[in-house]
């Protein structure tokens, strides 16, 4: 290039940009053809479907597509971008794909076969290094038949075109490169297995990431399908500089920075301050962290599309595991958007109930995950569930055992999309309830060889309630045909029951083809007005605040607020508190006394705002309650309140009678810090006894809540940062007007 350069500038005096200028030109009209790298020499393309491919080329550039003997030609457009779609094919192989141009790309060792996409987060991403037997399970994956794209971890802000990664032969040494210790373990079981009974080449990508939520891999269009994510889709347009929502709220945005602009100015001209500048609107910028909407979408399966798939097999949930039935609304938007951007209608989808695991909250809280899971299988089309809950491990979010998982979602697969239909695929699912006396009757579909118990043992994890009182209780079960009898001693009219209804549970119930039931719950719970019930002077009582204890901080927002418009004096006050624990057991207190205040204000929760600081006996008790141990009866002595917004401490400065001056119990002493601890208690000294107790409030589940005395520490509750442990607490006071 240097001689040449010489050369040309002896003959003729050519300025030296126009000679840099004419050599850009000539590296552009050379600019090499380029396809992005889900194609790559020994890539697997879907059988029986249409074939895109595509790439980039110079603008206006003759690009010619050949496989095998098909061949096509296109020209690239002025962005220079090109694609051809050829017919779709049958297996078969080892073909060479060739696209040439100006340059030339070849592809070699190219199957036609069956391709599934592994995505999800870390149970997915697990890699096979990481299983039970990884070393003999490495040592033996050579299979010619299985091809291997891992996708590079990347999150972007915009829909990338392009990602880093390479189709693989599945070799001992392939399998367990790169991702987590290795290619995606359930990918592998799942793919190694359809190789197998398929007898054709399969290939895999593999697309995960490990601790990241289900909105960061759903596309826009995914958003807009579900009505229930409408809030969610107008925040990924706002965020998107494309849509007419964000072009609006931007102009919006321009005129508040001019009119500060203005502003700003008269004021320097004035010699005055400037007044701060408006802030640019967080939901005007695109994602920007790993686990916002499209996220993922973006960096790692935005650049996949359109490459012809046959499904794909998702393993996702613990990051998203407190959201419920919201859960399944996110699984129809993430596959309504993956339909959507592939184009090729209502492909497989097949994916794994998260597996049991003590995540040290509320314990109903993956149940009703788990459940909505079912909801989403059962009416997404096209889908199936994987059910693992005999093969977690309680104390590992990440069980080792990744064969049986990839083995049951092959089933799923082979019987629902290869028309192997004398396959079972799918353990004990509910099909009706029945009742017949004092007992239930469980009808289940997929039964297979029959219902049988996996280890031997008598069926657990049933529980049912009764229609009149109780809470859920541990019941009988025993198998009759396709059908599970359930009773208990203590119920005598059940009208509902539910099924492995804990993060904890390991149930046994299962078909003879060793696959499990999943949770479900069925039958009409009964909803029980326990004050009605249990306390017959509350009718004659009117409400004055009821408070849903579930949402305690440090505002108190009460559910119902009364005490403006009850214009009557009263006489007495009382207080109803219910806590409901996971098994729908339910401690109650009904505790009434005469009134220690006028100012209906001052009756609620103790805050600073309401004024309330009370430290006094109180007369003539009315207690009523199903907590066992608490002295229930009417004008019961030894009343006392501690109610107070104020730290405290043990010492007995008011001489309450049998209080002590060395624990937190009915005798304590607010200090001088008013906007403390915070203390609400009722207490009868007589009986040494706290009715009940609400501290700490501005913590929300970490409050201290309690009903009678605690059994292990304080008293009177204090430090028990337990208000976690309840599924439903309630807090109603009222008042008796004469």
């Amino acid at each position: 290039m240097k001689k040449s350069f010489t050369s040309i500038s002896r003959c003729v005096a050519v300025p030296f940009w126009l000679v840099a200028l004419l050599l850009l030109l000539g590296n552009v009209a050379q600019a090499e053809i380029r396809l992005p790298h889900v194609f790559g020499s020994h890539m697997v393309l879907q059988r029986e479907k249409p074939l895109i491919i595509w790439g980039w080329a110079t603008p206006g550039e003759t690009v010619t597509v050949q496989l095998g003997s098909v061949t096509q030609t296109t020209t690239a457009t002025a962005s220079g971008e090109w694609k051809v779609t050829l017919a779709a094919m049958d297996a078969g192989g080892p073909y060479t794909l060739t696209v040439s141009g100006s340059s030339t790309v070849k592809f070699d060792d190219v199957m036609i076969g069956e391709v599934w996409l592994c995505s999800g987060q870390s149970n997915m991403e697990f890699g096979l290094g990481n299983v039970d037997n990884a070393k003999a399970e490495i040592a033996t994956a050579y299979h010619p038949g299985l091809r291997l794209l891992m996708v590079e971890n990347r999150w972007t802000p915009e829909p990338q075109t392009d990602m880093n990664g390479m189709w693989k032969v599945c070799t001992p040494e392939t399998v367990a490169e790169g991702g987590w210790n290795g290619f995606s373990a359930v990918g592998y079981f799942f793919g190694r297995e359809l190789n197998e009974k398929l007898g054709v080449t399969v290939g895999l990508i593999d697309a995960d990431w490990g601790g990241t939520r289900i909105e960061s891999w759903t596309p826009p269009a995914g958003f807009a399908a579900v009505p229930a994510l409408k809030d969610e889709y107008e925040r990924v347009q706002l965020s998107d500089p494309q849509t007419a929502l964000h072009q609006q709220r931007l102009a919006q945005t321009l005129d508040q920075f001019n009119d500060w602009v203005q502003s700003a100015r008269a004021a320097m001209t004035a010699k005055q301050v400037v007044p701060p500048p408006p802030s640019y609107p967080d939901e005007l910028r695109a994602p920007h962290d790993l686990q916002q909407a499209t996220a993922l979408y973006n960096g790692m399966i935005y650049p996949l599309q359109p490459f012809p798939i046959r499904g794909a097999i998702w393993y996702q949930g613990e990051a998203n595991e407190s959201e419920g039935m919201r859960y399944a609304e996110r699984m129809k938007a993430l596959l309504a958007g993956w339909r959507t951007v592939w184009g090729e209608g209502d492909f497989p989808f097949y994916f794994v109930q998260i597996a049991p695991f003590n995540y040290g909250d509320s314990p109903e809280k993956l149940a009703e995950l788990w459940e909505a899971q079912t909801i989403a299988a059962n009416t997404i089309p096209n889908a199936g569930m994987a059910v693992v809950n005999d093969i977690g491990n309680l104390r590992d979010i990440h069980p080792k055992n990744k064969s049986d998982v990839g083995h049951r979602l092959a089933l799923l697969a082979l019987k629902n999309t290869y028309a192997q239909k004398d396959l079972v695929a799918r353990g004990p699912t509910f099909k009706s309830l029945v009742i017949e006396g004092d007992t239930l009757r469980i009808k289940f579909d997929n039964v297979g060889g029959g219902l049988a118990s996996r280890d031997g043992q008598p069926l657990n994890w049933f529980e049912i309630i009764d229609a009149n009182e109780g809470g859920f209780v541990k019941a009988s079960a025993r198998i009759d045909g396709d059908s599970v009898i359930l009773s208990a001693s203590d119920v005598k009219h059940p009208v509902a029951l539910r099924f492995a209804w804990s993060d904890l549970a390991e149930p046994n119930l299962m078909n003879a083809e060793k696959l499990p039931a999943g949770a479900f719950r069925a039958g009409n719970v009964p909803k029980r007005d326990w004050l009605s019930m249990n306390v017959p002077e509350a009718k004659n009582f009117q409400t004055v605040y009821d408070l849903d204890l579930t949402k305690l901080g440090s505002t108190i927002n009460y559910d119902v607020d009364n005490h403006s418009s009850i214009q009557k004096p009263f006489d007495r006050v009382a207080y109803f508190i219910e806590l409901q624990d996971a098994s729908m057991n339910t401690q109650d207190m009904y505790v009434s006394m005469d009134a220690f205040s006028t100012n209906l204000s001052q009756i609620g929760v103790p805050t600073v705002n309401s004024g309330a600081h009370f430290q006094q006996n109180v007369a003539h008790l009315n207690v009523y309650s199903n907590v066992k141990g608490i002295v229930t009866g009417t004008g019961l002595k030894g009343g006392n309140l501690e109610f107070w917004p104020n730290n405290y401490g043990q010492q007995n400065s008011a001489n309450v009678p049998n209080a002590s001056n060395n624990a937190f119990d009915f005798g304590d002493q607010p200090d001088a810090l008013s906007d403390g601890y915070g203390s609400m208690q009722v207490h009868n000294h007589d009986a040494r006894q706290t009715l009940f107790a609400i501290n700490h409030w501005r913590e929300g589940v970490h409050a201290d809540i309690g009903i009678g005395n605690q059994t292990q520490g304080n008293p009177d509750w204090t430090f028990a940062a337990n208000a976690g442990n309840y599924h439903i607490m309630r807090l109603r006071v009222l008042v008796h007007c004469p």
